[in-house]
């Protein structure tokens, strides 16, 4: 029998953001058509190296940047752009950021710093105890020890702690949180991703993990979208994608782990300028499988460089948009 998965959280549908070139310049694609659900209570990761248009995703889905055209929906409702919808879904949908210095005022203390949100929204309860709880479920006990604390007394993990912290205090259902373990020490990494796990079983909440390191989407993630320069390229379950990945750049990204079998995938130069998507596949250019001569003999080579792919529809399932894995299924996966 069959189970109906429920319905997503947060979705994007064909969602696209372009920003105005400077001086007569083509207008820059960032995000060039994504579609991308979230579940109630499910962690996804976007993964891309930087500059592939995942921030501006994530940013776009907080309501921070409008797009060009799609549309966002939260819950089933296309989300209002308007100033008063818009502060009611900031509630409901949080950011933690990846700087926990950057992200805190070096002026307030840390019962002020997680206070801040509920007096931004007008919270008519008990704000002492709100600010209690949410800094015991972000891992700061006893939470009296930490209120009158400021950013530098805190060592970096704690800082992350309160940034989470002044998350959690609006009980959010979703969080947001990009690259929020790059800045820390090794040893504090795990902390941090164990507490992001504990949250989600403990309250149902919902993640969109931003990172550039697939090794944390496997530590972490129920779902992983790769991206690539505006596209999600691959997507599906964590176990299928980082165990068998079947796109090129996937596989590349995946080859450089410590963990990883086999001589590395060396990506060489640089993404191509989203002001200049060239045709056919966008990751052609540096595209192993194709150098390789691999989909030459599939068939594929003249469709990788001339034939664009199709945009990746939402959902859990497992999708790549690569015209050679298409081709060779199982040839394409390692």
């Amino acid at each position: 029998m069959t189970t109906t998965p429920p319905a997503p959280l947060l979705s994007a549908e064909a969602l696209k953001i372009a920003f105005p070139g400077r001086r007569g310049a083509s207008t820059a694609r960032a995000v060039d058509g994504v579609d991308l659900d979230i579940g109630p209570g499910e962690i996804v990761a976007l993964v891309g190296e930087s500059g592939c248009g995942k921030t501006t995703l994530a940013r776009s889905l907080l309501g921070l940047v409008p797009p060009t055209s799609g549309r966002v929906t939260f819950g089933g409702e296309p989300l209002d752009y308007s100033g008063r919808a818009l502060k009611a879904y900031r509630k409901r949908v949080q950011l933690v950021l990846q700087d926990p210095s950057g992200s805190l005022n070096p002026r307030h203390t840390v019962y002020d710093a997680v206070a801040e949100g509920l007096r931004i929204h007008g919270y008519a309860g008990d704000e002492h105890t709100a600010v209690s709880d949410a800094l015991a479920r972000a891992g700061l006990r006893p939470p009296e020890r930490f209120f009158l604390r400021y950013p530098h007394e805190l060592s970096g993990g704690q800082r992350q702690r309160v940034v989470i912290a002044g998350a959690l205090v609006l009980e959010p259902e979703l969080i947001v949180a990009d690259e929020p373990v790059a800045s820390l020490d090794a040893s504090v990494r795990g902390e941090i991703l164990a507490l992001l796990l504990r949250l989600r079983d403990e309250l149902g909440l919902s993640a969109l993990v931003v990172t550039h390191d697939l090794g944390l989407a496997w530590n972490i993630a129920d779902r992983v979208a790769v991206m690539y320069l505006g596209r999600i390229v691959e997507t599906g379950a964590v176990e299928q994608i980082l165990t068998a990945p079947r796109h090129p750049y996937t596989q590349a990204l995946l080859s450089v782990l410590p963990e990883a079998q086999g001589d590395p995938v060396i990506l060489t130069g640089e993404p191509p300028d989203p002001s200049n998507v060239p045709s056919g596949c966008r990751f052609h250019a540096r595209c192993h499988v194709l150098a390789s001569g691999e989909a030459e003999r599939a068939g594929v080579a003249e469709a990788c460089r001339t034939q664009d792919l199709p945009v990746l529809e939402g959902g859990d399932r497992t999708q790549v948009a690569c015209h050679w894995a298409a081709a060779a299924p199982v040839a394409a996966t390692p």
